[in-house]
């Protein structure tokens, strides 16, 4: 094992899928002479050149196009949005064009394409940078959706993006690029559609996802100190879902809380809660539990983004009320 950073855990996917494929190219916002907004692809121009590492105007919606286009011809691309709150503006690209071709092109046209970037909050950036949007495309048919929440899971599941046939994004964080973390030295790559079960525990199953996960893993560690031995679930992605992993949990805890950094209104959490509702009913012993975020869009004062995220006391909370402890 070695300790890498969530960003230099990025790079080194990128870097070894790039020297083993050369079909493999990067481009977006500021990725090659600046070596990166957050310095994801910091020495990747100086390895790999400007004809695989490009530079792109702000312009979401054209380079988002190009990468489409370059998928249908053989190439595999990697298109970095230095926010997907700037995705916006190419979702078009992302949903009508790369999420739909290889079925209305009667599976000529497979898209390899990987879009990649950070999401959901970051701090002090105000409401028009700070929205999560796994759900939002995780709605979509012919989309994967990735959301590793360590740098060992970024590599593992950012080879895995990178080597699929099909479109994926994969969401990253700000405010994780720095976090540190073991890396499992040499080849490896982690399968898409696969939770982690982080702890096995017996009275409640939390499952969580992203950089919120790290919230969750903490409300975990503060209930043990209480006696309250909780499971810990990292979803990894959000499409597909392992509802399996999950559903199998609470069978054996008899209670959900779901941890999620995203408005309420048809978010993952809805979805597990409908799922498990459905094919677990009769094992649960409470209501399931969700923590999202408040259902506003999130302001810029550290006060009000404070009470905009799940915090650690609101997840112990969820779970005591299920275990009907007060």
């Amino acid at each position: 094992m070695k300790t890498l950073q969530f960003r230099e855990a990025l790079r080194e996917a990128m870097q070894e899928e790039m020297r083993r494929d050369e079909s493999i190219f990067l481009m977006g916002e500021e990725v090659a002479e600046y070596n990166g907004a957050y310095k994801v692809s910091q020495g990747m121009l100086d390895e790999f050149g400007a004809k695989r590492i490009i530079d792109t105007p702000i312009a979401e919606l054209g380079f988002a196009g190009i990468g489409v286009g370059a998928a249908m011809n053989g190439l595999r691309p990697i298109i970095e949005f230095m926010t997907f709150n700037f995705s916006l503006v190419a979702i078009d690209q992302v949903i009508n064009s790369a999420a739909k071709m290889m079925q209305m092109s009667g599976g000529q046209f497979p898209i390899p394409i990987v879009f990649r970037g950070p999401s959901a909050s970051a701090g002090q950036l105000g409401a028009q940078h700070s929205q999560a949007f796994e759900n939002w495309f995780a709605n979509c048919p012919g989309l994967k959706c990735v959301v590793p929440s360590n740098p060992a899971d970024a590599k593992g599941l950012l080879k895995s993006a990178i080597r699929d046939n099909d479109p994926v994004i994969f969401f990253e964080s700000e405010q994780m690029y720095g976090d540190k973390g073991e890396v499992p030295e040499g080849e490896y790559v982690i399968p898409i559609g696969h939770a982690d079960v982080v702890k096995e525990g017996k009275d409640v199953t939390i499952v969580s996802f992203g950089k919120i996960f790290k919230t969750a893993r903490k409300a975990v560690e503060e209930m043990q100190k209480e006696g309250i031995n909780a499971e810990l679930i990292d979803l990894r992605t959000v499409r597909p879902i392992d509802y399996d992993t999950v559903i199998q949990s609470v069978k054996k805890t008899n209670r959900l809380v779901v941890v999620e950094e995203a408005w309420p209104l048809a978010s993952i959490s809805t979805e597990l809660a409908y799922k498990v509702s459905k094919d677990a009913f009769d094992y649960l012993d409470a209501p399931v539990k969700r923590v999202c975020t408040a259902d506003v869009p999130m302001a810029y004062a550290p006060t009000l983004v404070d009470a905009f995220l799940p915090t650690v006391n609101q997840i112990i909370e969820a779970a005591k009320s299920s275990l009907y402890i007060k």
